[in-house]
């Protein structure tokens, strides 16, 4: 394995250069910060907000101190010249790809695979990208459990950024349910602790 973000070689040994978790990614490690905000990766599939458009891309905020840059061309659609508004406009979210990140974190956005969409209704939930693993659970668990009592739509995105749709009181559970996992993510017993609070309010 080679070392990837958040490592640093110090005579013959690796180091970590803050607080986080281990996460193993073709052939890299990578740490994930267990706070703060979500350090991109290429590769990582994320959810993006809108917040600015040009005549040939979108930036979006992807929960992270650099924005994401998406040009028309890494888009499933043929846009013309200065009409990319037609197709998402300011406030919009997408399913989408980390597919660079340069030495200055000007990073790179692509829609360009047939699960990559844009997000129609719903809303956002945002968490630290180090808690991603416990909304979705071992094998899924959390994240199917979440679902069958919300019967909402869930996206979860590698950058903490969580997609739902659903009925209002529905959603209003689910964000419930997703707060508690954020904060308590580290503590023993937390899916039956989730489970309870879902069982009670349904």
């Amino acid at each position: 394995m080679r070392p990837g973000n958040g490592i640093y070689r110090q005579g013959g040994s690796y180091f970590s250069s803050r607080l986080g978790l281990k996460v193993f990614r073709g052939g890299f490690v990578d740490i994930v910060p267990l706070s703060g905000k979500y350090v991109p990766v290429p590769g990582d599939e994320i959810i993006g907000t809108v917040t600015d458009i040009t005549p040939t891309n979108w930036l979006l905020d992807i929960n992270s101190p650099y924005p994401g840059v998406l040009h028309v061309s890494e888009t499933p659609w043929k846009i013309d010249f200065g009409a990319t508004a037609r197709y998402l406009d300011i406030g919009d979210n997408v399913t989408a790809r980390v597919l660079s990140v340069d030495e200055s974190r000007h990073v790179q956005i692509t829609m360009r695979d047939r699960d990559l969409k844009k997000l129609k209704g719903g809303t956002t939930v945002d968490i630290a990208a180090s808690k991603v693993p416990r909304v979705i659970g071992k094998n899924g668990s959390m994240i199917d459990m979440l679902k069958r009592y919300s019967g909402c739509r869930i996206i979860v995105g590698r950058n903490g950024r969580i997609w739902i749709e659903g009925e209002v009181d529905k959603m209003l559970l689910l964000i419930k349910a997703i707060r508690m996992i954020d904060e308590e993510a580290q503590k023993h017993g937390l899916t039956d602790r989730v489970k309870m609070m879902l069982e009670a309010s349904a």
